[in-house]
């Protein structure tokens, strides 16, 4: 019997599984995937992750941006050079996944790739994961399958708060010029923002809204932002895929088991990042683990409010921004990001320097008299 059974392989599967094997406990990882597989995803990072591990993410990192270009419709263009100690990283999620996955298998945890779970059974005191292949036990579970799991509806949290967002991304295989430009764009997509995102050997290129609304035609509005930049995302491959944004205060643990990464809704409602909050669930859900490993009844209730207090307060920060940015983004623009110290806060933010919480307050003033 293993100490702990991780469903899912993405961010928070793998940091759940390096930190738990390195405490010396025994960790499984069951992935329906072979790895490395492909995960659509803008693949920006933020460096603040690294204080969570002790090990080189360099090998993992496809390029670094350190400046941010927004425009409105395709013009209006505000740039800036980041002030930060580290740039953004760019990462092709095959890659940095997988790399995850192998420093926790060098601690010593287990990889089942290509193994589907099909079902659990809780068993008085442990847990009975069932995969096509055969079942395998554990004392504890992490749940970390992503916005299309099964496994929060299986641990029993069927009446959930989900709010999930749809996006839309293509994989450019292009000659990159200026690779360390994030590009964001404000005025072709309702409710969102698109985004062009460098690597080393081409560009992600994507489209996402937050906050409902209308049908929007994706693939035209992204077939015409890629010809922007001499791209035909009509030849590249296209992935939907949906993205559970933060929406409120979240019970987050059950017996035995805890949901990490975007089975925990943990995605920003603002910019829709979701590895970093995915990293943070995976790290402090392998602390309440190991606490309850050695006989601290309380750990799991205790991960529930950790996430609620550390990440979510400041999310329902993003979540109101987001709700008065998106309804009104001509006016954000204007009064928001055409202001000098906009995209040096944004990338503070995206970095991890700051909180929205530091930058709210005067944000919402702004935009309030407009929208409310």
């Amino acid at each position: 019997m293993y100490d702990c059974i991780i469903v899912g392989a993405g961010p928070a599967g793998g940091t759940a599984a390096y930190h738990l094997a390195k405490q010396g406990r025994s960790v499984l990882i069951l992935e329906k995937e072979s790895l490395p597989r492909y995960k659509p995803c803008g693949g920006g990072v933020s460096p603040a992750i690294a204080e969570w591990f002790d090990f080189d993410f360099s090998p993992a990192i496809s390029i670094k941006a350190d400046t941010i270009r927004c425009t409105w419709k395709m013009g209006d263009p505000v740039e800036a050079k980041l002030q930060t100690p580290e740039p953004v990283w760019m990462v092709r999620r095959d890659v940095f996944d997988h790399f995850l996955v192998q420093q926790a298998q060098k601690q010593g945890a287990e990889l089942k790739d290509n193994t589907e779970v099909t079902g659990i059974e809780f068993k008085s005191d442990h847990w009975q994961v069932n995969t096509a292949n055969d079942s395998v036990t554990g004392r504890y579970l992490i749940a970390a399958d992503g916005a299309k799991g099964s496994m929060a509806k299986w641990l029993g949290f069927k009446e959930r708060k989900r709010r999930l967002a749809g996006a839309l991304e293509a994989e450019a295989p292009a000659k990159v010029e200026n690779g360390n430009v994030a590009n964001f764009e404000f005025g072709m997509v309702k409710n969102g923002y698109l985004w062009n995102f460098p690597k080393a050997d081409g560009y992600s290129i994507g489209v996402g809204t937050f906050i409902g609304g209308e049908p929007q035609d994706f693939k035209k509005i992204l077939d015409e932002y890629g010809n922007s930049f001499g791209v035909d995302v009509k030849t590249c491959k296209q992935y939907g895929h949906a993205l559970c944004l933060w929406n409120g205060e979240q019970k987050l643990h059950t017996e035995n088991a805890v949901l990490a990464g975007e089975a925990a809704c943990v995605v920003d409602p603002f910019t829709a990042e979701g590895i970093r909050p995915s990293i943070f669930s995976g790290l402090k859900a392998s602390q309440a683990i190991n606490k309850a490993l050695a006989g601290d009844i309380n750990a799991l209730e205790k991960y529930s409010e950790i996430i609620n207090a550390e990440w979510g307060s400041d999310m329902a920060w993003a979540q109101k921004l987001a709700g008065l940015f998106y309804r009104f983004p001509g006016v954000g623009y204007k009064v928001g990001v055409k202001r000098p110290s906009a995209p040096q806060t944004m990338g503070k933010i995206l970095c991890g320097q700051l909180r929205y919480g530091d930058v709210a307050g005067r944000a919402i003033k702004r935009l309030t008299p407009f929208g409310g």
